[in-house]
């Protein structure tokens, strides 16, 4: 048997926690091994005041163990009518980490996002100015465009140009899926990375399309060839500091999943550092974990690394198929599936 091997904490630099009783599933799943988490915003009704955003720490924090040491990083959505000086009190203040663009209609809870890029700008310049990060749905949400291309659609289109503008605004291309979009960030500086998650190094669109529809690796973006999975991978292990963990774990109800309009979105926090093990084990980069997991989005974001420590055991495991809350049932990406590692958070 192989010795079990640490790591420092980690955080999930991009999570989807929900609202309501979910937050009792949710939060403590999150919780059981990642330190801090930068919260999504795009709740039923988004968080686009300081109020709001708040409220819903608040409402988190109740559901955070005793045990854990779980902080959530609050953002606001971005809107085509938020209030600048929201976003400069909710940084002064701290009570925000950071602001959260949706082209509108692009994914889930999206329809009151940014119609126009362009007129964010204003609202760019004094993100840039107060140091305040820009986290970025990058897809054009265009019925001409290809869903497939979107990705690299919305780097041609915007994503140059606000780089151009704003050089030492602190941006974040969440959840890449292509080649392309490796390539782009690499040729980029030090203020502008990317967020990987899970999935998308796990899976291509084979698993999802190939031999039947399976609607839980349904995600936007979607599932890539592949070769675009295959650059994820050697980027994420290849210890390149502006890539990081993010999971984008997205939750719904199973009848949603299942359904004739499926909702996007894979359930991984609470499994997910063992899904990314999986991928660093295969690829014998083990050694890249930790700098991908727990040091590169911290050193990005310029705050301290997190001190405890994960112990990370090689023990193969079946994944259960779902977890429930309120007589409702939220299945697992990767359920019913064995795996090769566990990892616990060590207390002292």
């Amino acid at each position: 048997m192989e010795k079990p091997f640490f790591i420092t904490q980690p955080d999930d630099w991009h999570l989807h926690l929900r609202e309501g009783e979910m937050l009792a599933t949710t939060v403590p799943a999150s919780a059981r091994v990642f330190a801090r988490a930068i919260v999504m915003p795009n709740l039923s009704s988004p968080i686009v005041t300081i109020d709001q955003a708040k409220n819903y720490k608040q409402n988190i924090i109740k559901h955070i163990p005793a045990s854990s040491n779980f902080t959530p990083l609050m953002t606001l959505y971005l809107t085509d009518n938020i209030k600048q000086q929201d976003i400069i009190t909710g940084k002064t203040e701290d009570i925000i980490f950071a602001c959260k663009l949706y082209p509108q209609g692009a994914t889930t809870n999206s329809e009151f996002g940014v119609t126009n890029i362009n007129k964010m700008y204003p609202l760019f310049a004094i993100m840039e100015r107060y140091q305040i990060p820009l986290l970025i749905h990058a897809e054009v949400n265009d019925d001409k465009i290809d869903i497939f291309d979107r990705e690299l659609a919305f780097i041609d289109k915007h994503l140059i140009d606000i780089i151009n503008n704003f050089p030492e605004l602190k941006i974040v291309m969440e959840h890449i899926t292509t080649v392309d979009a490796v390539e782009f960030i690499k040729e980029q500086n030090h203020n502008v990375a990317a967020t990987i998650t899970a999935h998308h190094l796990l899976y291509n669109r084979n698993h999802m399309l190939a031999g039947g529809i399976k609607p839980h690796y349904y995600c936007l973006p979607i599932l890539k060839r592949s070769t675009h999975q295959q650059a994820l991978i050697d980027i994420a292990t290849s210890g390149h500091n502006r890539f990081f963990l993010g999971t984008d774990s997205a939750p719904h109800q199973l009848d949603k999943k299942q359904s004739c309009c499926g909702c996007a979105g894979c359930f991984t926090a609470p499994f997910a550092l063992e899904l990314y093990t999986e991928v660093f084990a295969k690829e014998n980069k083990i050694g890249q974990l930790e700098k991908f997991a727990s040091f590169n989005g911290a050193d990005f974001y310029g705050i301290p690394r997190n001190t405890a420590k994960v112990k990370i055991t090689k023990k193969s495991w079946q994944m259960p198929d779902f977890l429930d809350y309120d007589n409702e049932k939220f299945k697992l990406l990767g359920a019913n599936e064995t795996w090769n590692w566990s990892a616990n958070i060590e207390h002292h």
